[in-house]
C-alpha cells in the first residue's frame, strides 16, 4: 500500500508505467472516475495507519507535522517527524519510534529531502553475494519495482552517510540489476532507489563495508608475501597477563621474551593485521623510571624474568615515541595518545640530558663503541656481575665512548613525531621546540658524521682511537638504510645511501648487499664469550639481515630507485618460498645465522621490513595523519612493465582506517579507482619510461591541470584530493 500527501497526486508519476500499474495508482490515489471512497485524511494530509498512531502519539503537540510522506525503508513504510518516526506494521497498525535530537545525522540526506515516489522499491544483493563487502571488489544489486519498466538509479552512502557512487540502471518487467562498487568508510552502507528524482524505497544495510590487507599483483611471487609474512609475523607473538593486565607483543628473533626495540620496528607491519597496538606499549610506560629512562625487556613472570636495560643501549627513549606515534596511527585513539604525552616528554628530556648518553659539547646522543644499536661494547669478552664471561653489555673504565649516527637519527625522527603529537592533543607552544631541536640534532649529525656517501658507523670522542684491523671509514652500517624511512635526510643523502647499497650488491661476496655492517670488524673484535659475532660474516659483524634490506627496498621507492626496491622484494620472496622461513641473519653464503637455542625461523623484523616496503613503498601507502586521515599514495608499479593490474588493500586492524585501490596499465594511460577512509589525499603516480613530458589527468571524469614531481629520474603526476575516493586517470 502507498501513501502520498495529497491523494490526487499523480503530477510527476514514473515514465513507461505498464496500464495495470498505472490504473492501480490512479485508483490509489482516489482520482478514477469511479473510485471507492478515499481513506481518511487527518491534518497534515496524514493518512491511516500513521493517522492513529500519530493521534495516539500526541499529536501536533507532541510528534508535530510529518517532514513529508510515508516512504519505503527496509521494506517498511516509515513517516518521519520532528521528534518521531512511525513505521507502519500493516494496513492497520503503525509504531512510534521516538527520535534523540540530531538524528537526521542518522540518515541519508536524499532519503529526506527528495519527494517521495508512488512506487514501492526493494533493493537487495543478487543471490549468491554476500553481505560483507571489500572496497571496490565489485557486487551485484537487485532492484524490484512491481509493475514497473523504466530508468531508475541506485545510490550508495557509506558508513558515515558520505555519498559512495550512484549507478543508472533500467528496470524491465519489475526488475533490475546493476553492479556496485563498494567505496567510503567502512561500516554498514545504505541504498536508495530513484526513479524520476523520487525515493521510491531505501535499504539502510546493503552490505557492510569491511577491508583486510591484501596485495594482488599478477606476480606469482610477490603476491605471496604478505601471506607468508603474516604467518610468520603471527608465530612471534607472545601474550601473558602482567599486573593484572594482558600484555601483547611481537618477540626478538633470538630471544622469547619482548624487547622494546623488537616489537616497535615490528610495529610498522604488523598494525595491518594487529588489532592490539597498546598493551605492551602500555606496560613499558608503566616501567619507565623516575629519570624518565626506559627497560629493555620488560618484566616475564613465568620465566622469572625483570625489567631491565643493557647499559650501553641508547635508543630505548626515542624508540618509545616512535611506537607510541604509530600506534596512535593505527588506532586514531587520542585520548590513549594523551595518556603517553608526559612518559614521552621524559624519555625525550633524559635522552638529550643524561651525561650517560648526551654528548653536551657535540650536542648529539652518545653511546659506548657498539656495533650499529646492538648492545655489546668493543673489546674483548668481559665477565658479568655474577661472574661469568660475556660481552661488554656493561659500562667500565676502558669503555670508549662516541656518537652513533643511528642514535640521532632515531632521535631526530621522535622529536619531529613528538611535534605532531604535541600539536594535536599536548602543547603546541612545544611542537616548534621539538621541530628546532630535530633540526639542530641532524646539522650537527651531518657535520660529524655524514662523509660525502654515507654515515659515518662511529666517531669516536677520543679522536686518537682507530679500530685495529679495518677501514673504518667505509663501514656502512645497518642504520643507514633505517635513516631512509625517518623523514630526516636530504633528497641527496637518501640518493647516495641507495646507491652505495646498490654498488656493494656482489654476488660473488655474498647472496644480497644488506650488509648489518660491510666491511666487518676483524675477528675478536668484539668479545662475545663463545657466541655468534665474533667472527666476521656472523650475526651483526657482516651477517646479512633481511631487516636491512626492507629497509633499503622501501628507502629504494622513496629516492627514485623503485626497480631495486622491486628486486629486493622479489629476492626475499625467493629466499623465504625456498627455505620456508626468514631469519634474523644469514651468513655471506646463504646459510641462516643460528644464534642459539631461542632462534626462531620467523623473524618478525625482517619480515616485518619487508612488509613495510611491500605496502608503503610499492603501492605507496603513506598515512600523515592517524587513521589513514591525511593519505599520500604513491602507486609504484609503472616501474615494472610486467604490472598491468594491481589490488592493494592496506588496513589498520585497530580502527578503521584503510586504503584501497585498482591500479591499471591500459596502453597510454594509468587508471587508479581509490577508496579510502581519508578526509583529503596526495596522489602521486609513478609514469613508466615511455611516458612523455606532457600527460592529462582527469579527476572523477574532469581534467585537472597537470603537476609533477620527480625524485632521480622518476617522474609522478600528482593531484589532490578531498575526501578518500575518486576515480583517477592519467593519460597521454
Amino acid at each position: 500500500m502507498s501513501f502520498a500527501p495529497n491523494p490526487c497526486y499523480n503530477a510527476r508519476m514514473p515514465r513507461r508505467l505498464t496500464y495495470l500499474a498505472m490504473l492501480a495508482a490512479i485508483l490509489l490515489a482516489g482520482c478514477a472516475q469511479d473510485a471507492p471512497t478515499a481513506p481518511a485524511v487527518g491534518p497534515h494530509g496524514i493518512v491511516e495507519p500513521f493517522l492513529r498512531a500519530w493521534r495516539d502519539a500526541g499529536g501536533d503537540s507532541a510528534l508535530g507535522a510529518p517532514l513529508g510522506p510515508p516512504r519505503w525503508v527496509d521494506d517498511y513504510q516509515v513517516q518521519f517527524f520532528p521528534a518521531a518516526s512511525v513505521t507502519a506494521v500493516d494496513t492497520a497498525r503503525a509504531v512510534v519510534q521516538p527520535l534523540d535530537a540530531g538524528w537526521r545525522a542518522g540518515y541519508p540526506a536524499d532519503l529526506l529531502d527528495l519527494p517521495a515516489a508512488p512506487l514501492r522499491a526493494s533493493i537487495s544483493l543478487a543471490d549468491g553475494h554476500d553481505s560483507v563487502a571489500q572496497p571496490l571488489a565489485p557486487l551485484t544489486a537487485t532492484l524490484r519495482l512491481e509493475g514497473y519498466s523504466g530508468p531508475a538509479e541506485l545510490r550508495l552512502y557509506d558508513a558515515q552517510l558520505r555519498p559512495a557512487g550512484s549507478v543508472a540502471l533500467e528496470v524491465a518487467d519489475g526488475r533490475g540489476e546493476a553492479a556496485v562498487l563498494p567505496r567510503g568508510r567502512l561500516g554498514p552502507q545504505w541504498a536508495i532507489a530513484l526513479v524520476d528524482g523520487q525515493v521510491a524505497g531505501a535499504r539502510s544495510r546493503l552490505f557492510t563495508l569491511d577491508a583486510t590487507t591484501s596485495i594482488t599483483t599478477g606476480d606469482a611471487e610477490l603476491d605471496a608475501l604478505y601471506p607468508r609474512i603474516l604467518g610468520f609475523m603471527q608465530q612471534d607473538v607472545v601474550s601473558y597477563e602482567l599486573n593484572g593486565r594482558a600484555v601483547r607483543g611481537y618477540r626478538s628473533p633470538d630471544n622469547p621474551l619482548l624487547w622494546l626495540r623488537d616489537h616497535v620496528y615490528q610495529g610498522r607491519a604488523f598494525r595491518y593485521f594487529e588489532p592490539d597496538m597498546t598493551s605492551l606499549l602500555d606496560a613499558f610506560r608503566d616501567a619507565q623510571r623516575p629519570d624518565g629512562s626506559f627497560p629493555d625487556v620488560i618484566d616475564y613472570p613465568e620465566r622469572f624474568v625483570t625489567a631491565t636495560r643493557k647499559e650501553v643501549e641508547s635508543d630505548l627513549e626515542f624508540l618509545f615515541v616512535q611506537g607510541v606515534y604509530e600506534a596512535w596511527q593505527a588506532t586514531g585513539d587520542d585520548a590513549w595518545l594523551s595518556q603517553n604525552m608526559a612518559a614521552m616528554r621524559r624519555a625525550l628530556r633524559y635522552i638529550t640530558s643524561d651525561p650517560l648518553r648526551w654528548d653536551a659539547a657535540r650536542g648529539l646522543v652518545r653511546r659506548p663503541y657498539t656495533i650499529d644499536m646492538w648492545d655489546f661494547a668493543y673489546g674483548p669478552t668481559t665477565l658479568s656481575p655474577d661472574g661469568k664471561p660475556a660481552p661488554r653489555h656493561w659500562i667500565a673504565p676502558d669503555t670508549i665512548w662516541g656518537t652513533f649516527h643511528g642514535d640521532n637519527t632515531g632521535l631526530a625522527q621522535a622529536l619531529r613525531l613528538m611535534g605532531e603529537m604535541e600539536r594535536r592533543v599536548g602543547d603546541p607552544a612545544l611542537a616548534d621546540g621539538d621541530d628546532q631541536q630535530a633540526d639542530g640534532i641532524m646539522a650537527r649529525l651531518n657535520a660529524l658524521s655524514w662523509n660525502g656517501r654515507f654515515f659515518t658507523h662511529f666517531v669516536p670522542e677520543d679522536p686518537s682511537f682507530q679500530p685495529a684491523g679495518v677501514d673504518a671509514g667505509n663501514q656502512l652500517s645497518l642504520s643507514n638504510a633505517y635513516a631512509l624511512n625517518r623523514g630526516v635526510l636530504s633528497k641527496q643523502q637518501g640518493e647516495l645511501i641507495v646507491k652505495r647499497y646498490f654498488q656493494r650488491r656482489d654476488f660473488s661476496r655474498a647472496f644480497a648487499e644488506w650488509y648489518s655492517i660491510d666491511p666487518p670488524f676483524p675477528a675478536g673484535s668484539y668479545g662475545m664469550a663463545g657466541g655468534k659475532g665474533e667472527l666476521p660474516g656472523e650475526y651483526v659483524n657482516g651477517g646479512i639481515m633481511p631487516l636491512v634490506g626492507g629497509e633499503l627496498s622501501r628507502g629504494s621507492f622513496r629516492y627514485g630507485a623503485e626497480a631495486y626496491g622491486f628486486d629486493i622484494l622479489r629476492r626475499y620472496a625467493d629466499l623465504t618460498r625456498l627455505t620456508g622461513a626468514s631469519y634474523l641473519w644469514y651468513y655471506p653464503d646463504g646459510r641462516p645465522g643460528i644464534s642459539g637455542p631461542d632462534t626462531i625461523g620467523t623473524d618478525g623484523w625482517g619480515a616485518g621490513s619487508m612488509l613495510a616496503a611491500l605496502i608503503e613503498g610499492a603501492a605507496g601507502v603513506s598515512d600523515k595523519d592517524r587513521g589513514l586521515r591525511d593519505l599520500i599514495l604513491s602507486p609504484r608499479w609503472a616501474a615494472d612493465p610486467a604490472f598491468t593490474q594491481v589490488r592493494a588493500v592496506a588496513r589498520y586492524a585497530a580502527s578503521d582506517g584503510y586504503v584501497a585501490y585498482t591500479w591499471r596499465r591500459d596502453g597510454r594511460a594509468i587508471r587508479i579507482s581509490l577508496s579510502s577512509s581519508s578526509d583529503v589525499a596526495f596522489v602521486r603516480v609513478l609514469l613508466p619510461d615511455d611516458a612523455p613530458q606532457d600527460v592529462r589527468i582527469a579527476l572523477d571524469g574532469v581534467e585537472q591541470p597537470a603537476a609533477f614531481s620527480t625524485s632521480q629520474r622518476s617522474r609522478y603526476a600528482t593531484i589532490s584530493l578531498s575526501g578518500g575516493s575518486a576515480e583517477i586517470v592519467v593519460s597521454w
